[in-house]
């Protein structure tokens, strides 16, 4: 079988590896070794750490089978972490899991700490053009305990963090200086070593890529800002394909008009998916989850032997025993929550209501998106209490988040007056909460796209690339919430849904004109199937990755004509 070839020569090309995202890399490092230096940095604690299991066998080891592609990991940089922590422990009395000294002492001051605080105030200074230290660091599940539900974390000290900012940065501006990396390419943006390489290679001038999702069907972009905000270039994009009339728009308006007139419009990329689930599990199908579960976490722990590892730090290595507890509250409350119970209710026929759909938590969408914005039961709060008198906010949990967040969140927003927590399977399509509703209310979901191609306004908290499209309101202080939900009991013009249509083409236009539709989770799961054995590899798992390569090539060609050395 082959792929497209690459038209790069004599380059240093670095691949951003972790977990699935980079099964489908592997077949781009075999075709560019040929031509080009290639290195793949894998940046997860436990992917590169542990002892080969079925976690990382197709991964991390699947990696380093391939010649003449060199690895970097973050193996060296775990274990002077936990001797550094360990070291600094023993020196104060601070047990593992204690943020200040035995004996109820006050806090050590930062210069005590097992961190270099003179090197973190420099990298501030020098390494945050898109986000200062402390932002980027809520990239990662796991120093963002306190802010989600999932118990396999532990809450990091101040310590753990600085030092663990310390050791990244310092790794990767080593990999930098070593490898000389001329293009880097991901296909994910979570991990606080994805906001650090964002940083660097911001200084450094050397093109990131990373996918962008353009909600806009399988299509993505590249972005050169670990998808942070809105790139430059698809802003100047957008400007210029605004100023084209509706004629040389006139393919992306008539699928706004075809998308209009369907009955359901679940993105087909997740058709099949957990985000296009509306029914309950059984309990056998559950036990068969859960003893799945059990067998992946006995060959990591026993047959791999990687549990000692684990016992040396929570917050690199999360423990198995509250990983399956974590699993199987979520599926019992996920059932339970599925079919009647006392916390969700259905929407009243005919009642004036926002609606507002929630977020999975953590997720890249929200804690590298809009990393202000995660507490969403304060914004749920705000919402309520700047709503026109008479109106309720419809909450709707997220299917992927079903079971996984704590019960009393929807207790709690149920408290407010004016708050309903609806059912999340009253309906079997986003279409009919969108349309019933006066408008829409989100973090950076898919829900305001939604809403703008079907001619209804929106409010967001984060900046994402559809936020470009007029009836999308992006809101950057919560004294702006009264007034703009007010906006939406104002009837929508003839002239402005006009104006939306015509944007929302605008946007489209930009998308295919600066992506390409990339299958990334078919990719993936092939993959792993070609891997495995499961799966030959043919040619239709070759042509998307041929789409793939455009894609990136795409972005690199975008990056230089924008930016070419200077940036």
């Amino acid at each position: 079988m082959s792929m497209k070839n690459f038209t790069w020569k004599n380059k240093n090309i670095l691949l951003i590896c972790r977990e699935t995202y980079c099964k489908p890399l592997w077949f781009l490092a075999e075709s560019l070794r040929k031509d080009n230096n290639v290195a793949a940095f894998f940046i997860m604690s436990s992917e590169s750490s542990f002892n080969k299991c079925y976690y990382n066998e197709h991964t991390y080891y699947q990696f380093r089978q391939l010649d003449r592609v060199k690895i970097y990991d973050v193996k060296d940089i775990c274990l002077e972490f936990i001797d550094r922590m360990d070291t600094w422990r023993k020196k104060t009395g601070i047990s593992r899991g204690v943020k200040k000294a035995v004996g109820g002492s006050a806090p050590l001051p930062p210069e005590q700490g097992p961190m270099d605080m003179d090197y973190l105030n420099m990298i501030e200074d020098e390494y945050s053009h898109f986000k200062p230290l402390n932002l980027q660091l809520m990239a990662s599940q796991e120093n963002t305990r306190h802010y989600h539900f999932r118990i396999y974390w532990s809450l990091t000290s101040y310590e753990e963090n600085c030092l663990w900012l310390e050791l990244n940065y310092k790794k990767i501006i080593g990999i930098f200086d070593e490898f000389k990396p001329d293009i880097i390419l991901d296909m994910d943006n979570a991990e606080l070593q994805r906001t650090i390489l964002a940083e660097v290679a911001y200084r450094y001038k050397v093109p990131c890529l990373t996918i962008e999702y353009s909600k806009f069907g399988y299509y993505k972009y590249p972005s050169f800002q670990n998808s942070y905000g809105i790139d430059d270039y698809i802003r100047d994009m957008y400007e210029e394909n605004l100023k084209k009339s509706d004629e040389e728009l006139k393919d992306a308006i008539d699928y706004i008009m075809d998308y209009r007139s369907k009955n359901s419009i679940m993105n087909q990329e997740f058709s099949g998916s957990v985000t296009n689930k509306y029914e309950r599990d059984s309990l056998i199908w559950i036990a068969r989850v859960m003893r799945g579960k059990w067998n992946y976490f006995f060959d990591q722990d026993i047959t791999a032997k990687n549990l000692g590892l684990k016992k040396k730090s929570r917050m690199l290595y999360a423990p198995s025993l509250p990983y399956l507890r974590h699993y199987l509250e979520t599926e019992l409350n996920k059932r339970m929550l599925y079919g009647k119970n006392r916390y969700f209710e259905p929407p009243v026929e005919g009642e004036a209501y926002v609606y507002m759909p929630l977020h999975l938590i953590p997720e890249s969408s929200v804690f590298v998106k809009a990393s202000y914005y995660v507490d969403e039961l304060n914004l749920i709060e705000q919402v309520s209490k700047s709503l026109p008198i008479g109106w309720k906010l419809y909450v709707k949990e997220h299917q992927a988040m079903l079971g996984e967040r704590a019960l009393t969140f929807y207790k709690k927003a149920a408290e407010l007056h004016n708050v309903r927590v609806v059912q999340v399977n009253h309906y079997k399509d986003p279409k009919p909460w969108i349309l019933n509703a006066r408008g829409i209310v989100t973090i950076t979901g898919t829900a305001a796209y939604e809403s703008a191609l079907l001619g209804k306004r929106s409010i967001i908290f984060g900046e994402v690339p559809f936020s470009l499209i007029d009836g999308i309101t992006l809101i950057s202080d919560f004294s702006e919430l009264p007034a703009a939900l007010r906006d939406f009991d104002r009837p929508v013009s003839e002239e402005e849904l006009k104006a939306m249509t015509h944007s929302a083409a605008a946007y489209i236009e930009t998308v295919k004109q600066a992506g390409e539709p990339v299958r990334i989770f078919e990719l993936m799961e092939q993959a792993e199937e070609i891997f495995a054995g499961k799966k030959e590899r043919d040619p239709a798992f070759d042509e998307m990755l041929d789409v793939l390569v455009d894609f990136f090539e795409k972005g690199y060609n975008n990056y230089m004509k924008r930016y070419g050395d200077g940036r």
